[in-house]
């Protein structure tokens, strides 16, 4: 007996038993590949929400950017609203944004207009909204701050022709920098609001202005959080101080992403360390309060960006 007879007969070739189990091969084949591919893309997806979130990288993204969104648009209310959107190759927050108006007058949009903000996985920043097209005549006055345009003799004449009675918008520049407990003076004075301070001259450009909601979201508040009445005078410094907080959690890689927002640490660090107001913003006074504001020596300028009426006052 030879060894081919030891061997099983070779069965009949079958071509449609042939092409099934290639498919059946190629099948098994494209499934497990696939199968590879989508543990890795939950894995890179998943790795990267994870990488992207650690520590404290995702609140530091609103409080640095969103911050910043907000000097860099003072003509504006700017409300962080939305936090934590999260993709394999960015982050991305949602903020409000309407332009400030005089107390009492016609807001349109008033819950504000969404934009979006967004990070990429190596922490730039994207595209911004608002910015050098936010033209607004509150950020065009606090432009002019240190220009010299608008002297007190022009502003007078726009005061003289306004009634009185009119609420409205401000920007009180001064002829030289106050300390805090001067501008704290200052405005009690004359009973004035400082919702805003300009804590730099930068003429023709847009200046570090920093108060209202343009204050950093996670300051703490006085007392411990609990409620009470906030005097101006406490207003005032417990604004420097947070700006001078939110300016000290700021490092030398953020530099890069703060060039966007048309700041840099320099200037930032400088601003919060003299501390000096060059001008404020005033969104309460009646045309009657600014006529005295302009004649005090301390005061360069007045300029009015927006006034309202009431019209149902008598």
């Amino acid at each position: 007996m030879t060894d081919d007879d030891l061997l099983p007969p070779m069965p009949d070739f079958d071509p449609k038993a042939t092409r099934r189990a290639v498919r059946r091969g190629v099948a098994r084949t494209a499934i497990t590949v696939l199968a590879a591919l989508l543990v890795l893309v939950l894995a890179a997806t998943v790795g990267s929400s994870v990488v992207q979130r650690r520590g404290d990288r995702e609140q530091r993204m609103t409080d640095v950017l969103g911050t910043a969104l907000k000097i860099y648009n003072p003509g504006y209310d700017i409300e962080v609203r939305d936090r934590g959107a999260t993709t394999p190759l960015s982050m991305s927050f949602t903020v409000a944004a309407r332009p400030m108006r005089a107390v009492g007058g016609f807001v349109e949009g008033y819950g504000g207009a969404e934009h979006v903000v967004t990070q990429d996985f190596f922490g730039r920043v994207g595209r911004l909204p608002l910015g050098n097209y936010a033209n607004t005549n509150l950020s065009r006055a606090l432009i002019n701050v240190g220009t010299g345009n608008q002297p007190k003799e022009d502003s007078r004449k726009v005061l003289a022709r306004l009634p009185e009675g009119l609420n409205a918008l401000a920007v009180v520049e001064f002829a030289k920098p106050l300390t805090t407990d001067e501008l704290v003076a200052f405005t009690a004075r004359h009973k004035s609001y400082a919702e805003k301070v300009v804590f730099e001259r930068r003429p023709r450009s847009i200046p570090i202005t920093w108060g209202g909601p343009t204050m950093w979201d996670r300051a703490p508040m006085p007392g411990g959080g609990e409620d009470h009445a906030i005097e101006p005078d406490e207003t005032i410094k417990l604004d420097l101080a947070n700006f001078r907080r939110w300016v000290g959690i700021l490092e030398d890689h953020d530099d890069d992403n703060l060039h966007d927002f048309d700041l840099s640490l320099a200037r930032l660090r400088k601003a919060a360390n003299d501390g000096l107001a060059y001008a404020y913003v005033d969104s309460l006074a009646t045309i009657g309060e600014l006529r005295k504001i302009i004649e005090d020596p301390l005061v360069q300028t007045v300029r009015v960006a927006d006034v309202t009426y009431d019209l149902e006052r008598p």
